[in-house]
Formats: C-alpha cells, sequence, structure tokens
C-alpha cells in the first residue's frame, strides 16, 4: 500500500520497518490556512512512520488550524560556523529552530530531521527557542582566543518570527553584540527588526551592522500562500525604509527567485526598495534539498496547478536536470540558459538602479571587546541539547 504524509487530520498509526495495514481513507489535505504545508512527511533519521486516515469514528475540529507549539530549550553552543565559499559569512546565530513563518521553499525544513521531527507542518509549528543563547554567546566571546568576526543572525531560521515578539532572544543576542562592539549582520522576513534600531542604530554609528530584508514577491496574495506568517511584502519595504531612515544601512535580498512563479518581480522588487532606502542588493535561486522538493510539489499542485510541470522543468533545467544542485558554486545562482539570463537581468538592474557593488561590506572588527566571564555557577545545573 502507498504511504500517505503524515497530516494534522484523521488518526495516526505507528508502525516499524515490516509496516502495518490500516483501515479507513488516506486523506491528504491540499491546503491549510495560514501554514506554507499540509503535510508532514518523516524526519529522514525517524525510526517509525505515521499514516494519517479517517476511520470514521473521531474527528478532530481543530485539526485544520494547527497550533505553534513552542520548546524552551537549553542549547549546548551557539555560534555555528561554515567555511561556504558561497555564504559570505564565516558565523551564525540562529536563535530558534523550526520557523513559524511556513515558506515552503525553505532548505532549512530539513534540518528539523534531528529533533526526530518532520520538515512540513512539524517545521512551522513545533519550534524550539534557545533561552540561553545570550549566556552562551558571552561566554563564547569571552573565551581569550576568540577573534571577532561578523556574525550572521538568519541563516536558516528568521530572527524576526512571529515568537519572537514574546522571546525577545534575538534582542538578547544583539544586546551582547552592541556591548562588545562586536560586527552583525541580519536577514530577515519581519518588519519586527524595526523593534531594534535602537540598539541598532548606534552601532551603524560604528559600522558594526547591516541589515538585510528578504523580499520574494510584490503580490501580496501570492506571498500569503507561498511565506504565509511572514511580514506582507509591501510592510517589508516599508521596514527598508523605516531602517535605513535611522541610519542603518539596508539591503534587499530577492530570495528566492521562483521561475515562472516571482521572477517576474525582480526588477520591480529592485525598483521599490532602491527607492526605500535599500544600498545593496542580492538575489538567489530556489534549492529545494531533500523532502523540500516533494513539500514543494505539492505546493504547487494545490496553488499554480496549471504552472506546476513548467516551474519544475525550469528549476530543473538550473540544476543539471535535477530538481535540487548541492554543488558549490551553482547551488546558489543555478546554472544554464534560464540561469544566465536571470543573472543578466540582475546585473542591468541593480547597476541602472546604482547599488553599491557586491563585495563592499565591510563592517569593522577592531572595536570588538571581551565581555566580562560569566559566572561559573551556571554549569553546575547542567544543559541539555
Amino acid at each position: 500500500m502507498a504511504s500517505v504524509p503524515k497530516s494534522p487530520f484523521g488518526l495516526g498509526l505507528a508502525h516499524g520497518a515490516a509496516g502495518a495495514e490500516f483501515v479507513g481513507t488516506p486523506r491528504v489535505i491540499a491546503h491549510l490556512k495560514g501554514r506554507g504545508t499540509a503535510s508532514n512527511p518523516e524526519g529522514r533519521f525517524e525510526s517509525t512512520r505515521r499514516e494519517a486516515f479517517d476511520d470514521g469514528w473521531e474527528r478532530d475540529e481543530d485539526a485544520s488550524k494547527p497550533a505553534t507549539e513552542v520548546t524552551v530549550e537549553r542549547a549546548k553552543s551557539i555560534i555555528a560556523r561554515n567555511d561556504s565559499p558561497d555564504i559570505p559569512f564565516e558565523q551564525s546565530i540562529n536563535p530558534y529552530r523550526g520557523c513559524e513563518h511556513g515558506c515552503v521553499y525553505c532548505y532549512a525544513r530539513p534540518t528539523h530531521a534531528y529533533l526526530n521531527l518532520g520538515p512540513g507542518l512539524d517545521f512551522e509549528t513545533k519550534l524550539f527557542a534557545k533561552a540561553n543563547a545570550a549566556e552562551l554567546l558571552r561566554r563564547e566571546l569571552g573565551r581569550p582566543g576568540y577573534e571577532a568576526r561578523p556574525i550572521n543572525l538568519g541563516a536558516a531560521t528568521d530572527p524576526y518570527q512571529p515568537i519572537e515578539r514574546r522571546q525577545r532572544i534575538t534582542r538578547e543576542v544583539i544586546e551582547v553584540l552592541a556591548a562588545c562592539d562586536h560586527p552583525l549582520t541580519i536577514v530577515t522576513k519581519g518588519a519586527l527588526v524595526e523593534r531594534d534600531l535602537d540598539l541598532l542604530a548606534p552601532m551603524a554609528a560604528k559600522n558594526l551592522v547591516h541589515v538585510f530584508v528578504s523580499v520574494t514577491t510584490l503580490d501580496n496574495g501570492l506571498a500569503a500562500r507561498l511565506e504565509p506568517r511572514a511580514t506582507a511584502p509591501h510592510r517589508r519595504v516599508e521596514a527598508i525604509r523605516r531602517v535605513a531612515a535611522a541610519g542603518v544601512p539596508v539591503g534587499v535580498f530577492v530570495a528566492p527567485v521562483i521561475p515562472r512563479v516571482t521572477d517576474q518581480d525582480l526588477e520591480e522588487i529592485l525598483e521599490v526598495c532602491r527607492d526605500a532606502g535599500a544600498t545593496r542588493a542580492s538575489y538567489t535561486v530556489v534549492r529545494l534539498p531533500h523532502v523540500v522538493k516533494d513539500l514543494f510539489r505539492e505546493w504547487l499542485a494545490a496553488h499554480l496547478p496549471e504552472r506546476q510541470h513548467h516551474v519544475m522543468s525550469l528549476i530543473q533545467q538550473m540544476r543539471g536536470g535535477a530538481d535540487n544542485d548541492p554543488r558549490f558554486g551553482t547551488r546558489m545562482r543555478g546554472e544554464g540558459v534560464f540561469a544566465e539570463i536571470l543573472k543578466r537581468r540582475f546585473d542591468v538592474a541593480v547597476k541602472r538602479l546604482d547599488y553599491l557593488p557586491r563585495g563592499t561590506l565591510a563592517l569593522d572588527t577592531s572595536l570588538f571587546r571581551h565581555p566580562d566571564a560569566p559566572p561559573p555557577q551556571g554549569d553546575l545545573f547542567g544543559e541539555s541539547a
């Protein structure tokens, strides 16, 4: 019997590798309002699988509105490091695991597998808040051998997703960095970044911060389906305006560009964001690693059925015939005719609009001061991942 992705509807039955039978009619939900995906396939490392079905006996009336669950955790470390030639920073912090924005195309969805959770609904409804992030950061920055290099917020999950309004972990992290004069970059789809301008503006005066606002499309209706709980596009443009007005350097990140879905907005996004005060611009093409490609296909079938085959064909043309290409050098921009046309369109628009050239962002690392070492008593209580 064919497997069915986990769903919040109906009952579920766990089984092992030997398989299991079930009665009832499997139900695959095409769309959940306010969520990027309706299915929840198992993570790559799960040892059990669940089948959703309706046996006619019970019905969860609230299943169509799965709630967001936030688990407060004590992390063991907070600064992630990478040496990827495709990424313009070596250090990053993710205050949260999972992201309520629900962007269906999010390349970080498969990371929930490390929590024994799925990349679909689990990723956008089962969130983890690293409550001790500021404490860990202060400790790492206080190490005698630490050398300041810009730290990015927003590498995997958005630091200004809705739960930040209550949790305030991102703000606590920025407070530590500001107190140490440590350089910082931020990438976000959230207008909540405006809340922290009281911290960011003084940092900007010392050349310590740069904010990038990610704008995928200018179509509010499309954005509501593609990235349902992210700030609306027009509000993101306004956030660029307000951040720039506060004296904080701000750029626009047109990401991801999805052929025949969002690519038609490329030039207009660059124009309206330049008018709002953005001085730098960048873009990436859509990436569909692991099961994200299946979630994205489901989304296309639900929202753009007449275009789904054409969209996937163009994506595959940029990915050497596959749905995804993880190779350094091509994974961010793609290859082939469509990718080259996209690059030329971007380059022409950036030059015409007088954006600053790429590679000119250089934040000051010379002002960094080690923070006072935190008291060691916290270690007595232990921490868990």
